[in-house]
């Protein structure tokens, strides 16, 4: 059973993660995200549309999996890597994809965010942001270039270091997400600032676009994420207490 639902609407095909309750982001969900974004390219999908929910987006990773792993380095990299290979899909998608982001993104849902090219959030009390430090990791370089090119180095700065969730409201002020609306009406909005884009002349479009992204596609390549420097941290005392924690704190 896939864990990535695909919905076609006309030239648009909607991609929306399903692994309830949250959608932790496990190698399974992680693998079926990429193979659906090579399969709609392949499909000659015009655009499509990145969903989650209800009310999360994406938790993030999937730690209490993570943590199953112990000390199984070799497992415990090939889970992560499935995680940046399926962020590295979306950045590298040659078609544009806007992110509808029903519910709350922390960590790694706000990485796949980050990587789609338009995010609608809905409005309330919703959260998004990188919280790693909060629960005792550091995001590699190229996650927190993410950051930076949509919010600025000082901004990006306090966020990462903080590990601060802000609310929808703040998030677009900072440019986070593009647009909020209802939650009933995320995804139909992702969908018609796709078909708006999808209108213009369509070589000139996705030529600008590759150029604008090329950043975007160099911050997710192996060098930038230094995962074996990654994985190292992950064993670190401190950070096994951290993420302890937050599995205490879930399991409530």
């Amino acid at each position: 059973m896939t864990c990535v639902e695909s919905i076609d609407h006309g030239t648009v095909r909607e991609l929306r993660l399903a692994r309830p309750p949250v959608n932790a982001l496990n190698p399974a969900l992680c693998n079926d995200l990429s193979e659906a974004v090579a399969a709609a390219v392949n499909d000659n999908v015009q655009g499509l549309v990145l969903s989650g929910g209800p009310n999360v987006f994406s938790a993030g990773l999937d730690v209490p999996y993570l943590l199953t792993l112990g000390e199984d380095r070799a497992a415990l990299q090939a889970a992560w890597e499935s995680f940046f290979s399926a962020a590295r899909a979306l950045a590298q998608c040659p078609v544009p994809i806007a992110a509808a982001i029903v519910g709350h993104a922390p960590a790694g849902g706000c990485v796949l965010a980050l990587c789609c090219d338009y995010r609608v959030m809905a409005s309330g009390g919703f959260r998004i942001g990188l919280n790693e430090t909060q629960v005792g990791l550091a995001a590699p370089e190229g996650v927190q270039q993410l950051l930076r090119r949509v919010v600025g180095r000082h901004r990006a700065e306090r966020m990462l270091v903080a590990g601060e969730l802000v609310d929808a409201e703040r998030a677009l002020a900072l440019g986070l997400v593009d647009e909020l609306v209802e939650i009933d009406n995320v995804a139909n909005r992702a969908r018609i600032w796709l078909q708006e884009l999808l209108s213009l002349p369509r070589q000139p479009m996705l030529q600008t676009r590759a150029m604008s992204r090329a950043d975007l596609v160099a911050a997710l390549q192996p060098e930038q994420i230094q995962l074996p420097r990654f994985i190292d941290g992950w064993f670190a005392a401190d950070t096994q207490a951290g993420l302890r924690a937050l599995v205490a704190k879930l399991g409530k």
